[in-house]
This record gives structure tokens, sequence and C-alpha cells, in this order.
């Protein structure tokens, strides 16, 4: 049996200043998450002792009609956090949460089922975003996303950023390189610290996925990525460092148990020989979506032909490398590939309206040199040529309906036609795709936007300046996808408006401005 919750004399502050969050939805149960901290302690420790915490679903928000209470242990191993796995919901139903200890009382929550695999949904309303530095703004978009009535947030990776804190006119994170698993169970807390992101994930239940930096940067798979000489880890080290983020991620984000392959014991004992996370999964949405995340971190191969020959990410020249086309270079890893494939190849991705890939990049091709010969870069899809083409063959060969992919990573808004061969205009369209920008992070800013989308026609709209988010809607006719974007995110009161809008009619792959 769970111990006994904290006495009041135990603590005198409010232990849910990170708020609330749901996730992983499915058409009969949901994940619910909280962490407790001290706010008065510098560590963010409780100490040692595992704490009960209770928990409610209620169909109001005064919880008069309530539906299910339990208690949950939030442990000392874990950081204090909670996941409870409420099932046996109403299918395509809101809901409220809360938590207790004591006499405090966390923050509201909302969440939602998804429908029945074999219901027929009029609408899905999903939003997707990714990059959020806490140093390069404010998290105001997530204020604004809250008003656009979403039944899900599709997040795309790169939730904290690893590096030290440094000079910002804006605000700056606390502490060095984000190394241990204290270091990164801290940058969550700062990072989760924000009320517009707070308020976000008490919103509605979230999709979550991860790109490079909340590990290192251009990391890959097993082997390091970018460093330097402030940056202390050594590659002999990076198998400790990984296992410490994956903790800490787990820790932090509403995803079910079983996506730890070893379970609680393998992911907190996992410091010296690497853990594994299976976070790559599916999800219906009645027979109007099937919705996929993808991990593009974990099991990808390394990056080929770098500059001087150093770890991490650069740009590339396909002539002078040979490594590009190698057929046996994978980004999501042979197990993914062939997972989704299996998945591509069941009869409802064939029937459903709409097949979702949320993914961490730019999926299309982007050619940065203008005129004969190209200038890739090795970290994305365009690093992996063959392993894109696998992917798109796949679509096809399963006839696989309306395939939409969304991505982030780039901090720039691009939006063109999924094709078959990039090294051929004339290709079929296979689908569509909308990559977002960051929700703060940095970008060039659009002095060569014009001239890179004629080197890439494939690609019908960019913009490498503003930031924001996108919302999807989804009916049975057709895809409407609308790219909301702030004035200014060096102001907590920036304003947000359209960018641009556009339609994907079901069974046509062409993208029209709305």
């Amino acid at each position: 049996m769970p111990r006994s919750a904290w006495s009041q004399t135990r603590f005198t502050s409010n232990p849910f200043t990170l708020g609330v969050a749901s996730g992983s939805p499915l058409h009969d149960s949901v994940v619910l998450w909280t962490r407790l901290i001290a706010p008065d302690s510098l560590n963010l420790s409780l100490g040692s002792d595992p704490v009960t915490v209770r928990w409610e679903v209620a169909h109001d928000e005064k919880f008069t009609r309530l539906v299910q209470n339990g208690q949950a242990l939030a442990s000392h191993e874990l950081a204090h956090s909670v996941h409870v796995e409420v099932a046996g919901l109403d299918a395509d139903r809101w809901y409220f949460y809360r938590f207790r200890v004591g006499e405090f009382v966390s923050p509201l929550g909302r969440t939602r089922t998804f429908p029945k695999p074999e219901a027929r949904v009029g609408r899905l309303r999903l939003g997707y975003a990714s990059c959020q530095k806490w140093e390069d703004g404010y998290f105001t978009a997530w204020r604004h996303m809250r008003d656009e009535n979403l039944d899900v947030v599709m997040f795309l990776g790169d939730y904290i950023y690893e590096y030290p804190a440094k000079n910002s006119k804006i605000r700056t994170p606390s502490g060095g390189w984000v190394l241990s698993l204290d270091d990164y169970r801290q940058r969550y807390a700062l990072y989760k610290s924000d009320a517009d992101l707070q308020a976000m994930h008490a919103a509605c239940p979230w999709l979550m996925t991860w790109d490079d930096h909340e590990v290192q940067n251009d990391y890959a798979g097993l082997q390091t990525g970018y460093s330097s000489d402030s940056d202390p880890a050594e590659p002999a080290n990076f198998l400790a460092r990984r296992a410490a983020a994956y903790q800490a991620y787990y820790e932090h984000m509403p995803i079910r148990a079983s996506v730890l392959t070893q379970g609680l014991a393998g992911l907190v004992n996992a410091s010296q020989k690497g853990a594994e996370m299976r976070i790559f999964t599916h999800l219906q949405y009645g027979q109007l979506a099937s919705l996929y995340l993808l991990d593009a971190r974990q099991y990808k191969d390394p990056q080929v032909c770098n500059t001087g020959d150093a770890p991490g990410s650069s740009r590339l020249n396909p002539a002078t490398c040979p490594q590009w086309i190698d057929p046996k270079r994978s980004l999501l890893g042979a197990q993914q590939e062939q997972w989704l494939n299996d998945e591509f190849s069941s009869t409802r991705s064939r029937n459903t309206g709409w097949n979702v890939l949320g993914q961490q990049s730019l999926f299309g091709q982007r050619d940065f040199k203008v005129g004969p010969g190209q200038t890739l870069w090795n970290d994305g899809w365009d690093g992996y040529s063959a392993a894109r083409t696998r992917l798109t063959d796949s679509l096809r060969k399963n006839q696989v309906a309306n395939p939409v992919l969304l991505g982030g990573d780039v901090h720039e808004n691009w939006v063109g036609h999924v094709k078959a061969d990039y090294s051929d205009p004339g290709s079929a369209s296979v689908g569509v795709e909308f990559c977002g920008t960051s929700i703060t992070s940095r970008s060039g800013g659009n002095a060569k936007t014009a001239e890179r989308l004629a080197e890439n026609p494939h690609f019908l709209f960019a913009d490498a300046q503003r930031k924001g988010y996108g919302v999807v809607e989804l009916t049975p006719r057709q895809l409407t996808t609308t790219l909301r974007v702030v004035d200014n995110v060096t102001s907590r009161d920036t304003r947000i408006e359209t960018l641009a809008s556009f339609v994907v009619q079901s069974g046509r792959p062409l993208i029209e401005r709305a």
C-alpha cells in the first residue's frame, strides 16, 4: 500500500508549482501528470521519502460529478513525478482532473479521450509546435494557442535546450551545461515554471516526441553531437548523459509507462549502458485520422561528410559524399522503419481519412545552393536520402490515404508537396507537408527565402522570420492548416495573427492557398 501523504507540518508551500498535464489519449484512457517540488529549495528536492498523491477525474470543473479517483505514489527515484494512466473512460469525451497532497490542490486540468477507432468523426483540431528556447523569448505563443479550441497538441521536439546560461536581454536560464540527471531535472523545472506553457498543458492532452536538445545538440543514436571546449561532455560519457536525459524526459512528460522498454528499474539504472524509450507510436482518432509519432533521434545513423569530420551536423555536397547514398543508412532505424511500413500496410491506413505523421524535421529536399549543384543539410532527411525514399515508397506501395507530414526543428515555416523523387520536378506528389516554425528559437530571417523557394519548387511557401505554431483542422472532406505567428517573442504582450492558410482536399495531394 502507498505510504500516507505528508502531514501539514512536512511542507508549508504549494508543491504543484510545475502545473499539470495530460497526454497519450486513447478512446478509453489518458495519462495524467504532475510533479511535486519544494519551491523554497534550490535543488527542488523533497528528500528520499515517497509521497502519496490523490487524483480525481470529473465531468465538471467543480468536481460535483466525480468519475474516478485514486492514489499514486510520487517516488524520489523519479523526482516525485506522477503518471496516472486512467482507464475505463467514455470515448470522445472531455474531462476535468486535479491532484491533492495534504491541504494543497493542483491547478485544474482539462483533457479528453479520442473517439473509438470505428467511429465516424466530423472534425479534429490539432495544434503542432516545437523548439522553445528559454533565453530567446517568452512563451506567449502558448497563451494564444489556448484560444484555438484544440482537441490535442502535437509537440515535435526541443522542449528544452541544454545550453549553459548566457547573457540575454530577455531571460537567462539558470545553471551551466546540462549534463547530469539533476541538471536535466532543474532545466525542465525552469521551463515548466512558465505560466503560459503550464496553461496550455492544462487545456488539452498533448502527444509528445523529442529531437536533439532534450539530450545534446545534433546527437545521433549512440553518438555524441556537437562538442566544444566549453562543453565538458566527453564521448565516453555520452551514454550516461543520454540515459539521464531520457529519464528526465519521462519524469516530466505525460507519456505512458509502456514507453520504458525495460521498465522503471531499467530506466533508473541505465546510466552506464544507455537507456531506450520507445516513443514512436500510432493513435487512432475514429475513422477520421491516424496519428503517427516518429522518433528521428534515438536510432539514427551518424551524420556523414561533416566539415572537418567533427561530430554533429553541417552542410554537404552530395556529389562529393559517397556515403550520402548508402542504402543501409537510416534516420528512423530498421525496427522503426519496419513498424511504420507494417502500420501502413494495414487496411486502416487506406480506409482512414487522413494519415498524419508527426516527426522532427523538414521532410522535403531543401537545396541551399542557387544554380547547378547542391548543398544540403545532413542532419535532417536530406542527409538520409535513401531512408526518405523508403518512406515515400512505403506510402505509395501501401496506398496510404492522404499522407500529411508535420515537422519542426528548422525554426521556419515551410509548406510543400511530398515528392516521390525530389530529383525530378515532375515527380508525382505522394502527400503534403507543413514544417512549423519555433515557439521562440531564433532563425536567420527572410533575406534568402525567395531564392530558396525558387530553387526548391516542391515548396510553395516559406517564412524564416516569424515565430508561433500551426493549427490543422481535419474533416472528412478537407484539411485546413493555419500558420499562426506572434509579433515579437521578446514581448510578453505580443499579439497573434495569421501568416497564411492552406487547404488540401481529401484524395488530392495538392496544397492550395486558402
